[in-house]
């Protein structure tokens, strides 16, 4: 796994991040996409014992990128993850409010991390960096070509997707989901379980796009909250709005509480 930094043109008028790890420039960090992931091969059958002997230098290797990604990501300021499809194209709505959300969350004071690949990714990564932010990219290995997108700063690529999220949710002050697919739900949700269950704080988690959240949460409140499967408070761990700007107001107030300022 190696940090990567993405260079262009708006980076003469940028002070670049301190993290002073291996380099890659633009493109470099692009993979030809393998037959199979390192998840897979974790997590399939046995037919042998050569676990026995394979097993041990997995546990290695998933040690390194723990290492390797705290010694990242340990020193940069206070920040937020965005969630999001990297299935929607640069004309598409969704897109501008990603890059909305990126830019208000760095006049905020946050950096801005992401999965660093295209579509909304692309978009909060893009918003942050041309504002003048610190934009992180923690890419994953995938069975399809996706690549680190060009507005990420910093870029880590992980191999195992429980590494990753354990730096999503480490080096973030609060979480903003924007549409998405089964991806962007597992990291959701995996948010959501962290601050109902207290493994993390009361950290904010924000939910933009009423339209097409609607579904989902009203699907919450009538069902799960009905049948008594999580608490009736449960649902305002998370605020659903349409704007941006009552996103990063909402992060701001909780970030705010948070830290007991």
């Amino acid at each position: 796994m190696a940090p990567i930094r993405s260079q262009n043109d708006r980076s003469a008028d940028r002070t670049p991040f301190s993290y002073q790890g291996p380099v890659l420039r633009r493109g470099e960090g692009r993979r030809i996409a393998p037959t199979t992931t390192t998840d897979q091969r974790l997590l399939s059958e046995q037919p042998d014992t050569d676990w026995l002997h394979t097993d041990p230098w997995r546990v290695m290797r998933i040690q390194s990128e723990f290492v390797e990604g705290f010694g990242a990501l340990a020193e940069i300021p206070q920040a937020v993850t965005v969630w999001g499809s990297a299935r929607v194209s640069e004309d598409h709505p969704w897109y501008v409010l990603g890059v909305e959300t990126g830019r208000l969350l760095h006049e905020a004071g946050y950096a801005v991390i992401t999965g660093g690949g295209p579509g909304i990714m692309e978009a909060a990564n893009r918003g942050c960096a041309e504002a003048g932010g610190l934009s992180v990219g923690l890419g994953i290995e995938l069975p399809h070509e996706q690549g680190m997108n060009d507005w990420v700063d910093l870029g880590l690529n992980f191999r195992y997707f429980f590494v990753r999220k354990t730096m999503f949710l480490k080096y973030a002050q609060a979480f903003i989901c924007l549409p998405g697919g089964f991806g962007t739900l597992d990291e959701l949700f995996e948010a959501l379980v962290m601050v109902q269950t207290g493994k993390i704080g009361r950290f904010p988690i924000v939910l933009i796009g009423t339209d097409y959240w609607a579904g989902l949460v009203d699907w919450i409140r009538a069902r799960m909250v009905a049948e008594g499967l999580v608490s009736a408070s449960d649902p305002d761990l998370f605020l659903l709005t349409d704007d941006p700007a009552a996103a990063v107001a909402h992060v701001d107030a909780g970030c705010a509480g948070h830290s007991g300022a």
